[in-house]
């Protein structure tokens, strides 16, 4: 398998099983295929527990250990025993259990269209086509139907999250100043926020020492490289052996130094923004790291990336189903990418919100302001450029990234930046009291424990 393959497969929608509620409640398109169970003998499967008379077995168990054991490999974080691991792991299967059968009695379907749309995010977070994507997946031996249920299972949870837990949620003006009280005076680690670029010379399994040498030299080749000024996005799309380096130009993205690998964080703890640490090796391979942002305190930077959008929203219901939604929206996007038509226009005379008064026109807005899937549309999109229709709780967009700008925020603006910050903890929160309730109403017997 190459490094590449290998880092493909690492992770599922499905096995995300330390991130936090925040994160769960969207599709990411950072999904992708988990690996084949065929490591060592296989024994015969059997059921490990019963959910509301659905049973969860030994390989679902198995599976999952193994794509969580190698997510934490390749990002250098310690691993935690195995027995450990699979008690985790059968926990959330068994909350995941019954919040489908709620979705289910709740009556949230999800159609294939959903599903096509997830499985394109996929394909562009790992710069492929979904035939690329879907050649990948029978070359690592995943069967499409099963990824295909893992993704349609994700959007359901999803959207049965938003239904029940986004309601109870509320940032008042005051949660907004306790936060930046909190945060003014907090020295620990979760209150330095980094963007860190990552670099992987990724190391296949069982190399040889000669071979591990030679990475290990291209890696201090490359931290080389970057620490003589060359460009860092470029290195990264160069030379690592990340999944969607090419597009990401290897930007972990601003978050907490909590939420980032311990090897990391103490590898560039006293370096300046725009310092490169010294290579640092995991189980992946050998990492090459720079710091490109860093802010105490753990509030918002003052300068933000700000994109200019408009779309195009057509609201579901019984006159307009979401496949003909789709349809529809796909047409436009096929006449304005042909020149026959105009997005501002379309917008105008189609559009079901207030911005088609404007074109379509929502201005200016800030990282967080948008849902999470509308979000993850617009910042694939280059100036110009039109989606594919995104599904979202308010209906079907159609979205055209218009610019993008670096800006200093007001202080206004920093406060709405912060009220998204604190909405997310607070999600956190509310995810975990509903998860466990539903998993306390759930009738479960267990059977045989999990190997």
């Amino acid at each position: 398998m190459t490094p590449r393959a290998s880092a493909l497969v690492l992770a599922c929608a499905a096995a995300t099983l330390a991130l936090p509620a925040s994160a769960q409640l969207r599709v990411s398109p950072q999904i992708a295929p988990g690996p084949r169970v065929d490591s060592g003998p296989r024994s015969a499967d059997y059921i490990v527990a019963v959910v509301n008379s659905e049973p969860i077995t030994n390989n679902e168990v198995r599976t999952r250990v193994l794509r969580f054991e190698q997510q934490l490999t390749q990002q250098g974080s310690a691993l935690p025993s195995r027995n450990d691991l699979a008690r985790l792991v059968l926990e959330r299967l068994i909350s995941e259990k019954a919040q489908l059968q709620l979705a289910q009695e709740n009556g949230i379907h999800i159609d294939d269209s959903q599903v096509d749309q997830a499985e394109a995010a996929v394909a562009r977070q790992y710069d492929m086509d979904v035939p690329q994507l879907r050649r990948q997946l029978a070359a690592e031996g995943v069967s499409l139907a099963s990824f295909r249920q893992d993704l349609r299972n994700q959007i359901t949870l999803t959207r049965l999250r938003q239904r029940e837990v986004e309601s109870r949620v509320r940032v008042s003006e005051a949660d907004i100043d306790q936060y930046i009280r909190e945060q003014q005076g907090a020295t620990d680690a979760a209150a330095t926020e980094l963007n860190i670029g990552h670099i992987l010379v990724a190391v296949p399994e069982n190399a040889g020492e000669q071979q591990v040498r030679e990475l290990q030299a291209k890696a201090q080749r490359v931290q080389e490289r970057a620490r003589a000024g060359e460009d860092f996005a470029g290195l990264a799309r160069q030379f690592s052996d990340v999944p969607g380096a090419a597009a990401s130009g290897g930007q972990m993205g601003m978050r907490g130094a909590d939420r980032y690998p311990p090897l990391f964080v103490d590898a560039v703890r006293s370096l300046p923004v725009g310092g490169v640490a010294n290579v640092v090796r995991s189980g992946a391979g050998f990492h090459v790291l720079k710091v490109l942002e860093k802010h105490q305190g753990g509030l918002p930077g003052v300068e933000v990336t700000q994109s200019h959008a408009r779309h195009i929203l057509l609201r579901t219901g019984p006159q307009l189903t979401e496949v003909q939604a789709r349809d529809k929206l796909m047409d436009f996007k096929r006449r304005i990418d042909a020149g026959r038509a105009d997005f501002g226009q379309l917008a105008r005379e189609n559009s079901q919100d207030a911005s088609a008064l404007r074109n379509g026109d929502l201005g200016w807005s800030n990282p967080g302001n948008f849902v999470p899937e509308f979000e993850d549309a617009m910042n694939a999109l280059a100036p110009g450029q039109v989606s594919d229709p995104v599904v979202s709780r308010f209906g079907v967009h159609l979205i055209q990234l218009v610019e993008r700008r670096q800006a200093k925020l007001s202080e206004r603006e920093q406060r709405d930046v912060i009220r998204n910050m604190v909405r997310e903890k607070k999600l956190d929160e509310a995810y975990a009291q509903w998860a466990q309730e539903v998993r306390g109403k759930a009738y479960v017997e267990f059977r045989d424990p999990p190997t």
